[in-house]
This record gives structure tokens, C-alpha cells and sequence, in this order.
């Protein structure tokens, strides 16, 4: 049985991953702001050392095995260009590290886990449309940090394919989560779905479904790849 360690669990596109994982007998290991139940570890990626508790942690609870790690964990809070100076700087401090840098030091120490162990394994990035075509005036932050993921992704795969670890992207569109309900609402709700030739926004669902195949039945030559799922609002 594999164990998977999968950020922002607890809610949307994380939730419906555990769910469709531990559906295929995986078993999972997840992080929240609160933890909701015995698998979750409680964890504020806010908080710079929290992304090395939450792999220790997890590490501990599976034996010192962890196959795969799913960066899902992020924030979407809009910025306004006209904020003070200074929250405008938190704002972006704040969302680089949640979306970013946590996923890029858990990404570390799984890397350095598997080459340790001899072990393959596998890293599966949340990231978003955002990071290829933008986000809105109010969401530089936002997408800079998914930008960035990606290109962490490409860089991980090009650099330990070699030696068995792989890492793939999922760059939804616009997805019914608790997080999006906010900007669909202020930017017009059946306008923003206009410029989405689907005609609606992704479910949670649909997404879990493509980091699953990512995480556990991916072949391997897909390593490096960034997988669209916007409905055909971006086409690349």
C-alpha cells in the first residue's frame, strides 16, 4: 500500500484527492490549517517551519516511507495595487509562502527522501491557468506564485528523472471550491463562465481524478508535463 502525502486537505480540490486515493487503497496522509480527523496533520504553512514539521510528522506516521507528495495547499486572496505599501507586501509575502515556498521545501525533502532511500517517487503540483496566461489586476501575487511552481515542477523532473523521481503539474481553471466562490461572484459570475467554452467551471472531482492518475498511473515519460483542465478558456 503506498503512502501519499497530500497538502490542504481538508477541503475542495484536496479533499476530493484523499478521497479518490484512499479509494484505490492508498493510504493518505494530509495537512490542514485545522485538522478533521486522525489522518490530517494540523499545520499553518504561514508559519516558515511548518512545511518541515508536516514531513517529519508525516515521515513518523508512515514508517519512514512516504511514495508520493501532493502540493494542493494555497491561498487566493486578492491584492489591490492601491492597499498601503505594507499590506500590500504581506499579502505577497503571505501567498508566496503558502502556495510556493512550503511547496517547494516539502518538495526538497521528499526529493532528498527518495535519493537517501534509493526509493523512486513521484510529486504531483496543484498549480493553475494563472501561472501561463495571468490572473486578474487584483491577483499579481497569485499568479506569480503558481508561475513559479511550475517552473519548479519542470526543474525537478528535468533534474531526477534519471534516478526515478518524477513530477507532474495540474493546472486547473476556474474549480468549484470555497476559494473561487469569491472572485466568481466579483467578477460577474455568468460573464466570467462566458470566456469558458465548457460552459462551466471544473469540480473538484475532476481534478482529484487527474492528480490520482499523476500520482499512481502516470507512465513515466509524462515527467515534466503540465496538464490543462480550464474547460478550453486556455488553450495552449
Amino acid at each position: 500500500m503506498p503512502t501519499i502525502l497530500v497538502t490542504g486537505s481538508s477541503r475542495g480540490i484536496g479533499q476530493a484527492t484523499c478521497e479518490a486515493l484512499q479509494a484505490r487503497g492508498v493510504r493518505v496522509i494530509g495537512q490542514a490549517t485545522a485538522a478533521r480527523d486522525a489522518d490530517t496533520i494540523a499545520a499553518d504553512f504561514a508559519d516558515p517551519p511548518a512545511p518541515q514539521l508536516v514531513w517529519e510528522e508525516a515521515l513518523d506516521r508512515a514508517g519512514g516511507r512516504i511514495d508520493a507528495l501532493i502540493n494542493n495547499a494555497g491561498i487566493f486572496v486578492a491584492n489591490s495595487i492601491d492597499s498601503s505599501d505594507i499590506a500590500w507586501l504581506d499579502a505577497w509575502e503571505d501567498t508566496l509562502r503558502i502556495n510556493l515556498t512550503a511547496a517547494a521545501q516539502l518538495s526538497r525533502f521528499a526529493v532528498r527522501h527518495w535519493l537517501d532511500s534509493g526509493r523512486e517517487g513521484r510529486l504531483v503540483h496543484i498549480a493553475s491557468r494563472a501561472g501561463h496566461r495571468g490572473d486578474s489586476p487584483a491577483h499579481w501575487h497569485y499568479a506569480a506564485s503558481k508561475g513559479g511552481m511550475l517552473a519548479m515542477h519542470k526543474t525537478i523532473a528535468r533534474a531526477y528523472a534519471s534516478q526515478g523521481i518524477l513530477s507532474f503539474a495540474i493546472a486547473p481553471g476556474f474549480t468549484d471550491t470555497s476559494m473561487a466562490d469569491d472572485y466568481l461572484a466579483s467578477r460577474g459570475g455568468a460573464g466570467l463562465l462566458a470566456d469558458i467554452p465548457l460552459g462551466r467551471v471544473a469540480e473538484p472531482e475532476e481534478i482529484a481524478r487527474i492528480a490520482t492518475f499523476c500520482a499512481l498511473d502516470a507512465p513515466a515519460s509524462m515527467t515534466g508535463a503540465v496538464i490543462d483542465a480550464n474547460g478550453a478558456s486556455y488553450v495552449r
